[in-house]
């Protein structure tokens, strides 16, 4: 919601290889069964290139690019707050009408388009995460690791009931609802026949209103469910963006040796114990448990110094690599980052749901970074050339008009 010439090219090009990463953890939802999101195998029998696929997933992009969205997230809250009390406008005001607009967006994404929508929760973490503005570097990092330990606990504990659950089913010492359920749930995780996997095949390849009509569903039962295990972990890094962007890690003011130093250090952290955490869900086959509490809780310790990690290494090229051609072709894309999220799920939705070419479930998973990289280039390509004549996105621009109650300028002569 900021001119083109008051933005702050470091955050453009983070917030350009953010939109683009989320894309490649995103890919399975859109294209395979949502059980497959957490366990591969839920899609049927997995060959080595579909394990190497998953295995890069799940040790480089999932839940880092969100986190590295989240950390621009937050920090753009406290530059739009900035600009509008500068102007002599109420900040938090501003920022609460934004975020009413971006949940309606997002339950219309949702909706409309992708079951897999995350503009809602930031709508209403934003709205949480205000109160926090004001606030230190060092107050800031304190309360991000308090919601982190929130978060890490929600899921640790979903994970040991269901651990629980197991074996006290095992042991047949659960009543039959309980035991009934459990084995439901976990034969969703692995077995591609189970009745909700053959459920979602059905949906995401019929028509456009059954999806809806599904979605519809989802929102009123599913959605408020995952709240819990999304927004603490979500809070946290929009605090942390807030904390780096007053400490000049965002705006790349840090010299180049300190944020080659800062990505070698949070990698090193970071990927070891990772590593060791693929093997182990290799190894058991993707048993469910394991796969389910290794996505959701186990690895989110070491999310933490990997979304760092990459902020890090995306500032450390940047720094000496301003002027490169491709340099400002990922500050575009960043530039319309809300345009490029939209547009890339109507792309694949078209591509894999039945109201399009109807390729859901048919695309195994080592040949979905195909359609990521075609979508890369794609934004590569048509984010400068739409800059050239326009100073806002078109999503950017309905949204700034919504939230200033009146029409915005969009093109670059106006």
């Amino acid at each position: 919601m900021t001119a083109p010439s008051s933005r702050i090219p470091a955050m453009d090009v983070l917030r350009g290889c953010a939109v683009m990463g989320i894309l490649w953890m995103n890919i399975a939802a859109f294209a395979l069964p949502e059980q497959a999101y957490f366990s591969p195998a839920a899609a049927g029998r997995l060959s080595t290139g579909d394990i190497a696929f998953w295995t890069a997933s799940f040790l480089l992009v999932d839940g880092k690019m969100r986190a590295l969205f989240s950390m621009l997230f937050g920090a753009s809250m406290l530059l739009l707050i900035d600009r509008e009390e500068m102007a002599g406008r109420n900040g938090a005001r501003a920022q609460i009408i934004r975020a009413g607009w971006l949940f309606v967006f997002g339950l219309a994404h949702y909706l409309l388009l992708w079951w897999g929508d995350i503009l809602m929760i930031y709508a209403l973490v934003g709205l949480a995460a205000l109160p926090f503005a004001r606030r230190e570097p060092l107050s800031l990092v304190k309360w991000a690791f308090f919601f982190f330990l929130a978060h890490f606990l929600i899921c640790a504990g979903f994970i040991g009931t269901l651990y629980a659950w197991g074996h006290a089913a095992a042991t047949s010492g659960a009543p039959s609802h309980v035991s009934a359920g459990f084995a439901n749930f976990i034969d969703s995780l692995s077995n591609p026949a189970h009745a909700a996997i053959r459920n979602e095949y059905d949906v995401y390849r019929g028509s456009y209103a059954g999806i809806v009509l599904h979605h519809v569903a989802l929102f009123g039962g599913q959605w408020p469910t995952t709240l819990p295990f999304i927004a603490f972990d979500t809070l946290g890094f929009m605090l942390l963006g807030m904390a780096m962007l007053k400490g000049g890690f965002l705006t790349g003011r840090w010299a180049a040796e300190q944020y080659w130093r800062t990505a070698r250090h949070c990698f090193l952290i970071g990927l070891i114990p990772m590593a060791v955490l693929a093997i182990w869900i290799i190894s058991s086959r993707f048993a469910p448990l394991t796969a389910l509490g290794s996505v959701l809780a186990w690895s989110f310790l070491f999310r933490i110094p990997l979304a760092v990690g990459w902020a890090a290494l995306v500032l450390w090229l940047f720094t000496r690599h301003r002027s490169a051609a491709l340099t400002a072709r990922i500050a575009a894309v960043g530039r319309l980052a809300l345009s490029n999220y939209l547009g890339s799920s109507l792309v694949m939705c078209a591509i894999f749901y039945g109201w399009g070419l109807g390729l859901f479930g048919h695309v195994p998973h080592h040949m979905l970074p195909l359609f990521v990289v075609g979508a890369w280039a794609i934004m590569l390509i048509w984010s400068p050339l739409w800059q050239r004549r326009f100073a806002l996105g078109p999503a950017e621009w309905l949204w700034r008009s919504l939230a200033r109650g009146q029409t915005q300028k969009i093109r670059n002569s106006d």
